[in-house]
């Protein structure tokens, strides 16, 4: 406590802080500016439910596949440049995506993407948590809220330009160039030197660095299982938004184009405000029963709304979904660089990779069901998310006395 108190962030701290907020702003309009356009580029290739699913999947696989080397390239670098580096060429393959004339490309400009996000996401949360170490106090959530800011942001700025007329082409090189700019000017307010001292900064005591006894490491591998697991369900939810949504309100639901972006944007939008609350609920009630009640929000206002399908409704149930789940990476991610018995960055880095796979088997597993009975019924992946959650929250830390 009196760390937090006499400690004060020095400017150029603060200024680090900012640009860190700035490239995961960019992080989250880069990819949302595209899927509010996946229908249009979905009928223009002329593919069913499962070809899509297994299309867009080539994102996430891409992710998974250069997940590990993040760490290589950031040790190397620096993870200011890999995060800014792998800015710019998420955008050209987002870019890339958009002007695909087959399914082929579609997928490998996705998969080229995905591979580049993964850099990008790896960087920015380690650079973020370097300058939370200069802090002295948490702030990393803080920065995933605003991420779900560039994330609505992007949303809007395609529903703007689809109900603009706007061509695809022209839409997406304008969004890469703003956000490459901005990206790169971030770069110049980032904290300098090497990576190594992370290690030096950690608060840690020697017990994380001990390897731990045959129990104690079976527990260990059991609460980050568990943690895998529930930074997975976060990231269906999120995938349920970023690759149906608009398609299961414009197909299913018969929404006009523009108003089906609504249910991405609603998503990532009440994800913003679970996240901008979500550290004074968790102090108050701990982060267990945060994740609990979050997880009850998503299973029963996903549910109702596939229950009784009208666009209003499916619109809340997204909303009710983001804002159940807002939490959920970001606590992951914690509790496992937290765990006893690892290095430092050993938890963070496996649940970061491992929670792709919630975005690499999403999209094929809900586009096979939506062939066999219908897209209604594939998104059944939302509320079943939230019953797993409820299921592993105890693993989660509880209320602080």
């Amino acid at each position: 406590m009196t760390v937090d108190v006499l400690r004060r962030a020095a400017p150029a701290d603060r200024r680090a802080r900012v640009a860190v907020a700035v490239l995961f702003f960019t992080n989250g309009a880069l990819f949302a500016n595209l899927l509010p356009r996946y229908p249009q580029i979905k009928a223009d290739l002329g593919i069913g439910n499962a070809a899509y699913g297994l299309a867009v999947a080539a994102f996430p696989a891409g992710a998974i596949a250069a997940g590990l080397a993040a760490g290589i390239l950031v040790r190397r670098f620096g993870s200011a440049r890999v995060a800014v580096g792998g800015t710019l060429l998420t955008g050209v393959g987002i870019l890339a995506a958009g002007l695909a004339d087959s399914v082929v490309v579609f997928a490998g400009a996705l998969f080229l993407a995905g591979a580049m996000d993964a850099f990008t996401d790896v960087a920015q949360n380690a650079h973020g948590l370097r300058v939370q170490r200069r802090y002295g106090r948490s702030i990393i959530n803080s920065f995933h809220a605003i991420w779900s800011i560039g994330a609505v942001t992007g949303g809007s700025m395609a529903a703007g330009a689809i109900a603009l007329g706007v061509p695809r082409d022209q839409h997406l090189f304008f969004s890469g160039v703003v956000f490459a700019v901005a990206a790169c000017v971030a770069l110049r307010f980032c904290l300098p030197g090497p990576e190594t001292e992370a290690a030096e900064e950690d608060s840690g005591d020697g017990a994380r660095r001990t390897a731990p006894g045959p129990a104690m490491g079976a527990r260990i591998r059991y609460v980050l299982a568990a943690l895998v697991l529930i930074a997975t369900a976060g990231t269906l939810v999120e995938d349920a938004g970023s690759s149906w949504a608009t398609l299961y309100l414009s197909d299913s639901l018969h929404a006009s184009v523009a108003l089906a972006a609504s249910g991405y944007v609603a998503l990532v939008g009440a994800q913003f405000v679970g996240r901008l609350i979500g550290d004074r609920l968790v102090d108050r009630f701990g982060q267990r029963a945060v994740a609990r009640s979050g997880a009850l929000i998503a299973a029963v206002g996903m549910g109702l709304a596939l229950a009784v399908p009208t666009v209003p409704g499916t619109v809340l149930g997204f909303a009710a979904a983001g804002f159940g789940v807002a939490t959920l990476v970001p606590a992951a991610m914690h509790e496992a660089d937290e765990l006893p018995g690892l290095k430092p960055g050993s938890g963070l880095t496996i649940v970061s990779w491992l929670m792709r796979l919630g975005f690499l088997l999403s999209p094929p597993v809900v586009g096979l069901v939506a062939d066999a009975t219908s897209l209604r019924a594939g998104l059944l992946v939302v509320p079943l998310a939230g019953l797993l959650v409820l299921l592993l929250a105890g693993v989660l830390q509880p209320r602080r006395r």
